[in-house]
């Protein structure tokens, strides 16, 4: 089922422009990249869910406002938004001097885990887009045609958001005791040969006394959490290290995390704990399915392919993951979300098979993902673009709370105790995210 956002871009249903429908104009410019060194600090106050971004590092892209929005439901939802994005920008105007990825209109998407998710997977195209790579740094506006014309945003820092009040967390769905206990079911399934992993994910609900601006929650995550890519999607927030699909000039390369432990803050016993991650054939296992199920679905769109033969360690500030980047060339007329969508769910947030796992998921897992676990990032006119896993996250369900998620890979040596505990360590970062600084 495919529904539309009430806006100023209408669309028919097969995600054709309607026929009178105004087209898109859009100018890129190019600015001096001081100007926009810290893009985070250039988000407005505002409509929470009217801002977005795709920040790594302080590189990135950042926007607001909304010139077109599309949303759709169902086992064809990637299908549905690849088609509406491909109508939407066939006969765009588009004026652009900087000409790298990023430039020219940009859609943000954040897509539903499951087909049978009743939360709509979004894309949305933002009135303004400020981006910087390396030593390019630019502007895009992008209007209807007749619309107002053109006006330079003016890139001053905006008033620093204010933290969130006094929080309060609560359990979703089940207890941690309830969710160890769907763990062990799991480990019977697998133990009896039903299936060999399964992602199970809890959540927990963050109420504030005082609205929560997102902008507090993105400068928060981009601080402690620099190596990740830190994004806002219609309402959904919060700090990914997992790529999923990156396609620039007919290059694809996706980053694989699967396998997790969690830090010390001792820098001597973190490095003895990375060693025996590497050596851990629980670990391995599941990192191992996790690999094999996107080299497999990337094979079919691509010529020739990379996939390193043993993982290294990914360091980030809270855990560390077993990581493999694999990297190919591709070989037919995929967009960057149609690879996503091939590539969706992967062992890494769903299981092996992935048929069973998923229908496991929705038997156990007694919630709706929404979007989290979900492909989460942006793409441009010509279908390049960049989209991770929506991991490390929330969702603004009300203006004063969000519901966050994590999720552990079950295999047959899973222990429920540990997997309640590497699950409270992936709560972590959008805790801290939402306390205030001293």
């Amino acid at each position: 089922m495919t529904t539309l956002d009430p806006g100023p871009e209408q669309l028919d249903g097969t995600g054709d422009p309607a026929p009178g429908t105004a087209h898109l104009v859009s100018r890129t410019v190019r600015v001096p990249a001081a100007e926009v060194a810290d893009l985070l600090a250039l988000l407005p106050a505002g409509d929470p869910g009217r801002i977005v971004s795709w920040v790594r590092r302080g590189e990135g892209l950042v926007g607001w406002g909304e010139v077109a929005s599309f949303a759709t439901t169902g086992a064809d939802r990637f299908e549905q938004a690849q088609q509406w994005w491909l109508g939407t920008t066939a006969d765009a105007e588009i004026d652009d001097e900087v000409g790298v990825p990023g430039t020219g209109p940009v859609c943000f998407g954040s897509m539903a885990y499951s087909r049978r998710s009743a939360t709509p997977s979004r894309l949305v195209v933002p009135e303004v887009v400020v981006g910087r790579r390396g030593d390019d740094a630019w502007v895009t506006t992008t209007r209807r045609a007749g619309g107002p014309p053109f006006a330079l945003p003016t890139l001053e820092p905006t008033p620093s958001p204010e933290a969130p009040g006094s929080i309060r967390f609560s359990d979703g769905e089940l207890s941690p005791t309830s969710w160890a206990g769907i763990v062990e079911e799991a480990v019977d399934r697998i133990s009896a040969g039903d299936l060999d992993k399964v992602v199970l994910a809890r959540s927990l609900d963050a109420e504030s006394d005082t609205p929560v601006d997102p902008r507090w929650v993105l400068r928060r995550l981009a601080e402690d959490y620099d190596t990740t890519w830190v994004f806002a999607v219609a309402g959904l927030v919060g700090a990914t290290p997992e790529m999923l699909v990156r396609l620039e000039r007919g290059l694809v390369t996706s980053r694989v995390l699967a396998g997790t432990i969690r830090r010390t803050g001792d820098d001597g016993h973190d490095l003895a704990l990375a060693g025996s991650l590497a050596r851990s054939s629980k670990d391995l296992e599941e990192h191992e399915y996790a690999v094999r199920s996107v080299a497999d679905a990337l094979a079919e769109h691509t010529s020739s392919m990379n996939v390193p033969e043993a993982p290294f360690v990914l360091h980030l500030n809270n855990v560390m993951h077993l990581a493999t980047d694999v990297a190919g060339v591709v070989n037919d007329t995929s967009t960057s979300l149609a690879l996503a969508a091939s590539l969706h769910p992967s062992a890494a947030v769903c299981g092996t098979p992935t048929p069973l796992a998923d229908d496991l998921i929705a038997e156990l897992e007694q919630m709706d993902r929404g979007r989290y676990a979900g492909p989460v990032g942006w793409m441009g006119v010509g279908g390049d673009g960049e989209w991770c896993i929506a991991l490390r996250c929330g969702m603004l369900t009300s203006p004063t709370t969000l519901r966050l998620y994590a999720g552990c890979g079950i295999v047959a040596g899973s222990d429920a105790a540990s997997e309640v505990a590497e699950s409270d360590a992936k709560f972590l970062p959008m805790r801290e995210a939402l306390a205030p600084r001293t």
